[in-house]
């Protein structure tokens, strides 16, 4: 099983002018070849036929730095060549691939060889071939059948430097059953994170309090005198601020996808466009910063390493259909609860929307109906669900999910 594993390092002061150094300089041979590919008119030309030996000769620099490292860059010029002409012939208005300025690179790759993570002294510490050892926060142990494949050294924009260490295991998923019994349907939104079939609901993330600091910190920059270093020292802060903002959203989406795979053992989700959702005329920013394709990646990664089914259905007329007999009845957005005229099923909207998803879960892996479809009957079934603050989310197995599992 492959999985990365992210760290931070602490570079010494001269460590983090050597880490800088050697960045800038895969910017400059990235830029070389990219005129190199765009002055030559045979299109055949391919990353195994790079010049880098000769090139070294007279960029006597290049020296300084891993030869696989040097070989990375190239590479990842032209998969992005070849990416752009892929989409180029599904029909995609493409570009060209851009000249990179001073600043706007901001990782280098280590493949197979120059590295090593080893303790020293006691501490942790990232050996990197032509830079040094490194000192590292290693906040978690590696697997003991891990194998480090390969290194991915960045900058972020708050100047901080991190490693990203790509793992390959022995360990394998375990078997998916034939025969899911705990199943889970999850209808995402705003107010709502989520809203599944068993009646638990997540709010949102409150982030109000780091957006503000966010927009103070912007409103600073935007008085400071442009490319001054009082200027650049403002946008670390303004990065910070951003980055605090990933951080909490990415740690809440990481919980909450972790718990959903571990419990069931089949969830099925709504494949939201969140391009498209991005284009409506209003409440563009709470959709941005809802990240559900963000959640939806996480959770479909986690399922396969748990061995738990996955399936992502269209959400086009989960509202609109009743969960019991299909009738479909038009609801503005305003109107949360969902009484059908034909059937008389009378459900929360996001509870009726989650029964939806998870039919058509078991549609498209082939499984079947749920045993728990609520029951062909004209008497209301029980619409009550329990609300979970997202702050609550604390950690993998929150108190609160766990409160809601032993109460069944």
């Amino acid at each position: 099983m492959n999985c990365t594993y992210r760290f931070r390092l602490n570079p010494t002061l001269e460590q983090k002018e050597r880490l800088a150094w050697t960045l800038d300089t895969c910017r400059q041979v990235r830029n070389h070849f990219l005129h190199r590919m765009n002055r030559l008119a045979d299109t055949s030309y391919t990353p195994e036929q790079n010049q880098l030996p000769k090139l070294k000769q007279w960029w006597t620099d290049l020296q300084s730095i891993h030869s696989k490292v040097l070989q990375m860059v190239v590479r990842r010029l032209y998969k992005d060549r070849s990416n752009l002409a892929k989409k180029a012939k599904k029909g995609y208005n493409v570009g060209k691939l851009k000249w990179k300025g001073v600043g706007d690179y901001y990782s280098f790759t280590y493949n197979q060889t120059g590295f090593e993570l080893k303790k020293t002294s006691g501490r942790d510490r990232l050996h990197l071939s032509k830079i040094g050892d490194v000192p590292v926060v290693a906040h978690r142990d590696l697997p003991d059948d891990a194998t480090i494949t390969g290194v991915v050294v960045k900058r972020e924009a708050t100047g901080r430097w991190y490693a990203s260490l790509q793992i390959d295991t022995d360990a394998k998923a375990p078997p998916k059953p034939d025969e899911p019994k705990r199943c889970v349907g999850i209808d995402v939104g705003i107010l709502k994170y989520t809203h599944d079939t068993d009646g638990l609901a997540v709010g949102s993330l409150d982030l109000s309090t780091e957006q503000e600091r966010l927009e103070h910190e912007q409103r600073v920059l935007s008085r400071k005198e442009h490319g001054s270093n009082n200027y650049r020292e403002q946008q670390r802060k303004v990065a910070r601020r951003h980055a605090d903002i990933k951080r909490k959203r990415r740690d809440f989406l990481h919980k909450l996808s972790t718990w959903y795979a571990e419990t069931y053992d089949l969830v099925a989700v709504e494949k939201l466009d969140a391009k498209s959702m991005m284009e409506l005329p209003s409440n563009s920013h709470s959709r941005a910063s809802a990240a559900w394709a963000t959640f939806r990646t996480l959770l479909k990664w986690k399922c396969k390493r748990e061995g738990t089914h996955f399936a992502e259905v269209e959400p086009a007329g989960t509202t609109k259909e009743c969960a019991r007999c299909g009738a479909e009845t038009d609801k503005p957005l305003w109107v949360r609860e969902h009484s059908c005229p034909a059937c008389g099923f009378e459900a929360d909207r996001d509870t009726n929307a989650a029964w939806n998803i998870l039919q058509r879960g078991f549609d498209k892996l082939g499984m079947g109906c749920a045993e728990s479809t609520p029951l062909e009957t004209a008497v209301p079934t029980d619409t009550s669900f329990q609300q979970v603050s997202a702050n609550r989310v604390v950690e993998q197995g929150s108190p609160a999910l766990n409160e809601r599992v032993s109460a069944k």
